[in-house]
């Protein structure tokens, strides 16, 4: 069982190394194809590698430069061929967003979850969620672990 919580946590790790690298091709290859992914923007869901891939490189688009990211209490269950796991992502850097918003950071909460086929872990769903205020509807990016 621990390593294959070792090997789930190597996922997870690459995963967030693509991310700071903007390697698509890295990052994609950490999927499942037919993966479903709930993001913090439009649509509700996406779909498949060709919808999430074209999802991470408007993101990666919206950056200057790398992206930072640090991950915060990671917890990984593991049972047989199935896993996720759950975390806090501080996702910072340069934006091309205009000048008094081009340094951003924001505290976000990530679940991913894993399947193993032929002895490797693929990604086959991730939600990542922003807390929001119901009473004004704002999302409060504010907070922090």
């Amino acid at each position: 069982m621990a390593s294959a919580q070792q090997d789930v946590g190597a996922l997870l790790d690459d995963r967030t190394e693509a991310c700071r690298a903007k390697d698509i091709d890295r990052l994609m290859s950490l999927f499942s194809p037919d993966i479903v992914y709930f993001d913090v923007v439009p649509p509700l869901r996406f779909i498949g590698t060709d919808a999430v891939r074209g999802n991470f490189v408007r993101w990666f688009k919206e950056y200057e430069g790398p992206i930072g990211l640090e991950t915060r209490e990671l917890n990984i269950a593991v049972n047989g061929d199935v896993a996720f796991a759950h975390m806090l992502h501080l996702d910072k850097g340069n934006t091309n967003l205009p000048e008094e918003q081009r340094e951003r950071g924001f505290w976000l909460r990530s679940t991913v979850c894993c399947q193993r086929s032929n002895d490797r872990w693929l990604i086959t769903h991730e939600h990542i969620s922003l807390p929001i205020d119901f009473r004004s509807g704002s999302v409060l990016m504010g907070l922090a672990p």
